[in-house]
């Protein structure tokens, strides 16, 4: 389709000849002869472009700029005049007008200057759509809540936006500690560079330094080239660190001097490099538990729980449930008319919510899929308590206790002996991820 202009001219042959030349242009173009009628059209067929005289008999042609640009900012007008000063141009373009053209123009000039403005609008429009997508995306623009104590923790976590404390965020796996992280950046004054999330799971425990801090060539088997670290590709940025709590005391004391002393050195370097990154860490462990089984550093505890934000499992904050739902339909781009059931509500408020928001959004995602009609009606929620837990198999627990390690080792060893020792099915039969299961076999020494 064509873009639309509206032509406002009062100058009758003026406005055909224009008419004409915009239209052998490929443009739409519909005339107005006063500012009045001007204004009445555009409310009435919405253009994408505005042209105006200045001399239109009933308004003046910078009133009719200032009229559009009340009701629609993003609309580009071109103000043209046969009594072009410097004054007035100024006036028009403190208005907000695109250009400020003066008769006689060719016809080239101000196809040309529509071009633009239709460009410059269509660009204005993308950035736009892609934001609202980075945020669809992430998520940053559902953290929606009815509960008071969350409620107050996103006040707080707004107040905190606006520093460069570091920030723990605390809470049950799928709580939206991530989410939470990017808020905080979003309405950082870093808002502007990256930020880059590690998931210190993820990374296997004699290549976490240099995935952090980089390295150079020849550093170790497989280094063929320099290597920028997470802290440097987060420059002037935001470093996520997602379950800061399973790294190893080594890496925990080269990271605390990071962020002290705003310096790393990459691997096989003798080079000290200085940063400049914000960082935010996360972690759903007890970590006052892990400091008092040596597990965690407490001087790094200290320095990185500055501002400690802890988010409540949904099972506390059931009232957000309506509006986490109505964001995930949305999200999922179903149809405005899908909705759940009274019935079906009910049953997602009654639910305990193990797998907190990122369950949830599973849930209404296989709900949305699978519908049989407009209004979901059926919630298929595989409740735990028909799963074969733990539980299941210590049948009791001694007076004395039990401990949960050997358990977790007994577990492991069962299903590494019904697998085969083939490590990736061992952990499909755990329900957990293959880097999980690496990671205890490690601390267990199996």
């Amino acid at each position: 389709m064509n873009d639309r202009i509206l032509l406002i001219d009062d100058d009758e042959s003026l406005r055909r000849v224009t008419e004409y030349n915009l239209t052998s242009a490929d443009f739409s173009v519909i005339t107005a002869a006063s500012g009045k009628e001007g204004l009445e059209k555009f409310s009435k067929y919405q253009p994408d472009l505005v042209i105006t005289d200045v001399k239109l008999g009933d308004l003046d042609g910078i009133e009719v700029l200032g009229e559009i640009k009340k009701v629609s900012p993003d609309t580009p007008v071109i103000v043209i005049t046969a009594f072009g000063t410097i004054e007035l141009a100024v006036k028009a373009m403190n208005q907000g007008a695109f250009n400020f053209i003066t008769k006689p123009f060719d016809r080239d000039t101000l196809r040309l200057s529509c071009r633009k403005a239709l460009e410059m609008k269509s660009l204005r429009n993308r950035n736009r759509q892609l934001s609202d997508e980075v945020n669809r995306l992430t998520g940053t623009e559902g953290i929606v809540t009815a509960n008071s104590a969350m409620a107050e923790l996103l006040q707080t976590a707004m107040q905190v936006a606006n520093s460069e404390a570091t920030v723990l965020i605390t809470g049950e796996s799928g709580t939206g500690k991530e989410v939470l992280a990017r808020l905080i950046h979003q309405n950082s004054p870093r808002q502007n560079a990256p930020l880059v999330a590690v998931n210190c799971t993820a990374i296997p425990d004699n290549l976490i330094e240099s995935e952090l801090f980089g390295h150079v060539k020849g550093a170790f088997t497989g280094a063929v080239a320099n290597r920028k670290g997470r802290f440097q590709t987060a420059a002037r940025g935001t470093l996520f660190l997602d379950e800061i709590g399973e790294l190893k005391m080594d890496m925990q004391a080269k990271l605390l001097r990071a962020i002290q002393e705003k310096e790393i050195e990459p691997v096989g370097s003798d080079t000290i490099e200085e940063t400049d990154v914000r960082i935010i860490a996360a972690t759903n462990k007890d970590l006052q538990i892990a400091i008092d089984k040596g597990e965690f550093r407490e001087d790094l505890y200290y320095r990185l729980g500055v501002i400690p934000l802890h988010l409540p499992p949904l099972r506390d904050r059931k009232e957000d449930i309506p509006a986490l739902v109505d964001h995930f339909l949305k999200k999922l781009g179903a149809p405005k008319e899908v909705r759940f059931s009274k019935e079906a509500m009910e049953t997602l408020m009654e639910y305990s919510w193990p797998g907190n928001i990122r369950e949830l959004q599973n849930i209404v995602e296989r709900c949305v899929i699978l519908r049989k009609d407009k209004v979901i009606k059926d919630v298929l929620i595989k409740t735990h308590s028909s799963a074969k837990t733990e539980g299941d198999i210590v049948l009791e627990i001694p007076e004395d206790g039990i401990s949960l390690e050997e358990v977790e080792k007994g577990l492991i060893l069962k299903a590494l002996e019904k697998a085969d020792g083939n490590r990736s099915q061992a952990a499909r039969l755990l329900k957990i991820p293959r880097h999980v299961l690496i990671y205890r076999l490690e601390k267990f020494d199996l």
